[in-house]
């Protein structure tokens, strides 16, 4: 079966018409199925969970989100950005816990004035579900396992009750996650699946409790406990408690393997706040470590005689969360795709390749970051010479507004594509480098000229 698409004088032809299947009914699902919905297109959402309003958010799998920008416009589209924003905690800085000194306030933003919004992920789903059911055209679909897809005949493979059962589908989006059942469809016959790579790192989810009825730890900040190999971080919760997710290597979880091995870990190696954790070695045994891999699928969409499909989110770039990154990116996706079909006319297969000709660039520098700011996050913020850095980057940004922005900025609190940011940040280095060599140059001129006049006054 070929995997090209059918040529037309505008690009890629295909089935544009029939049943649109929305695979996962996660952020991205119900944001783009509420996107669709509203271009009057009958969508049906099929979810291999029962309805998590009902069931509940899956234990210790959650890492709060930190809605930024890019999260926030997209959610404007939908109506979502002030819902958000009023069951969020803004995140103004990172404070930093270093072993064996006091911790210290880093502002993400040179004015101090921008944060980051810690949101549960489980609430803001629960959002997006309610948004997406209230579309007209949208329809949800709960304990729904999709095994795969039939491209050529425009079929979709499900795992129901009763055996393996079919649905028609003209146009197949896979919001499945890292772990999509459909990557394997949009690959060409015989291909191996490729570019999954797992860090040797995994997570689990920890909670410090409300105090006395108040925060434990400061809310307006995302808390770093930066161990070199290894790290744990804490966001808030309008609780008033706070998620802590550790990220460790795998071997680490599984040597701690007693209640008073746990203990006597987290007050070696976190004093300041092992003693606000009282379900500490509950939690630790009970919640599941996860993993973090990097996606880098390719192709992400495929042409078939009866059917087109397109990964989605994770099911295309899964990225680790270090930049806070993965459901802002996802939410990029899915306005790209609403974009594209607005500029192709409504022509499934042409906005597919329009889509993923467009984002692929921009999701693999954001991997890139994201893997980056790991090593930053768990290495250099506690370093005295990061901590200089970092306070130069905003100087410069004071002095310099719109000639000299930190990478975090560009990232966190605009929508430039992820894909500009590394060469906007090389251009202003150089510029930035040659204004020094500059200055650098005239005050030596300057001085070589004034000892000359000294000589030639003395000479006369």
């Amino acid at each position: 079966m070929s995997t090209d698409p059918v040529s037309g004088p505008d690009g890629p032809t295909g089935p544009s018409d029939g049943p649109v299947a929305v695979v996962g009914a996660g952020l991205a699902g119900c944001l783009l199925a509420t996107l669709l919905g509203r271009r009057g297109i009958e969508v049906t959402v099929y979810e291999r969970r029962p309805d998590p309003r009902i069931a509940g958010a899956e234990r210790g799998r959650s890492i709060n989100l930190a809605v930024s920008a890019r999260g926030l416009a997209a959610l404007e589209q939908v109506g979502l950005r002030d819902h958000a924003l009023k069951r969020a905690l803004p995140m103004h800085g990172r404070m930093v816990h270093p072993l064996g000194a006091p911790e210290n306030f880093q502002h993400y933003s040179a004015d101090g004035a921008r944060a980051i919004n810690s949101i549960s992920r489980a609430e803001l789903n629960q959002a997006l579900l309610d948004t997406a059911e209230a579309t007209p055209g949208v329809r949800l679909r709960f304990a729904q396992k999709v095994t795969g897809v039939d491209a050529e005949r425009g079929l979709l493979l499900l795992d129901g009750p009763d055996g393996p059962v079919t649905e028609p589908a003209a146009v197949v989006l896979a919001c499945d996650g890292a772990y999509s059942a459909l990557r394997r469809a949009v690959l060409p016959p015989g291909a191996f699946e490729r570019g999954q790579d797992f860090l040797e790192h995994g997570y689990k989810e920890l909670t410090v409790p409300a105090r006395d009825g108040g925060f434990a730890l400061d809310p307006d900040a995302l808390h770093i406990w930066p161990r070199g190999s290894s790290m744990m971080i804490a966001l808030p919760n309008l609780d008033r408690s706070f998620t802590c997710t550790l990220f460790w290597p795998k071997d680490d979880f599984a040597a701690l393997d007693t209640a008073e091995a746990v203990t006597t870990h987290f007050r070696r190696h976190y004093p300041d706040v092992a003693d606000l954790m009282p379900e500490l070695t509950t939690d630790f045994a009970r919640n599941p470590v996860g993993s973090l891999v990097t996606v880098r699928s390719w192709p992400w969409v495929r042409h078939g005689a009866g059917a087109v499909v397109g990964l989605v989110g994770d099911a295309a770039h899964a990225i680790v969360p270090f930049f806070g990154q993965g459901a802002n990116c996802a939410f990029e996706d899915c306005i790209e795709i609403d974009r594209c079909l607005e500029e192709s006319g409504g022509q499934w297969a042409r906005a597919l390749s329009l889509y993923q000709e467009r984002r692929k660039a921009n999701t693999d520098a954001i991997a890139e970051m994201a893997l980056d700011n790991f090593v930053e996050m768990r290495d250099r913020v506690s370093s005295p010479v990061y901590r200089a850095t970092h306070a130069v980057q905003h100087a410069l940004e004071r002095r310099l507004p719109g000639r000299y922005t930190s990478r975090y900025e560009l990232v966190s609190f605009s929508t430039m594509p992820y894909a500009e940011i590394p060469a906007r940040i090389r251009r202003q280095n150089r510029a930035l480098a040659g204004a020094v060599l500059g200055a650098g140059l005239i005050a030596g001129l300057g001085a070589f000229a004034g000892r000359a006049a000294l000589r030639a006054r003395g000479r006369r």
